[in-house]
């Protein structure tokens, strides 16, 4: 299968799938962490529209749509209305398989409910941050790798210039089991 994995910059998702046997390219406006060849430095909306995908798996960035910056939404009402449409944008795409990621957030409130929440402890990694899933196509993802020891590290990380960077990270746990459960080539 052809899949583009939206606003991904560490490649981890990309990875996993392409380990699989899918196509998998990576796109996002910062360069990829890994230097990938499979990834594409560029507007998301621009490759979409160049390109026929199987699957889009996207994480827009939550700067206006996560809970935790409730605080400012007041301040930025055009920007998180500029990131839902951005969602809906995504989500109303002409693919037969997409997932959207986001933390808990107005999405929510704005849009719709998510499909699932998931938490990182239920692939493998001793941490606490729900996760919103906006499934079209695909199904719920199972537990692989409960968990016990379970803290907020993401919601600890110190302040700076690169924490955006730290706290959307998807862990490898995760993205693996969006493989192995979605998009599966011999299904």
């Amino acid at each position: 299968m052809k899949i583009l994995i939206g606003c991904e910059f560490s490649g981890e998702v990309r990875r996993a799938f392409r380990a699989k046997g899918h196509d998998a390219w990576s796109c996002d406006l910062h360069m990829s962490e890994d230097h990938s060849t499979y990834h594409i430095q560029w507007d998301l909306k621009k490759t979409l529209l160049r390109e026929t995908w199987d699957a889009l798996i996207t994480f827009p960035p939550c700067t206006y749509l996560a809970a935790s910056g409730a605080r400012w939404w007041a301040q930025k009402q055009q920007e998180q209305a500029n990131a839902v449409e951005f969602v809906k944008w995504i989500y109303d795409q002409p693919i037969p398989l997409i997932a959207i990621e986001n933390p808990i957030g107005c999405l929510s409130r704005l849009w719709r409910k998510p499909d699932q929440i998931v938490q990182p402890w239920w692939f493998g990694h001793g941490e606490t941050k729900s996760t919103c899933l906006w499934l079209k196509g695909l199904p719920l993802l199972k537990p692989t790798n409960l968990v016990d020891g379970r803290e907020a590290r993401v919601h600890y990380i110190s302040p700076s210039k690169n924490r955006w960077r730290e706290r959307s990270r998807t862990l490898p746990g995760f993205a693996q089991a969006m493989a192995d459960q979605w998009c599966n080539p011999h299904s």
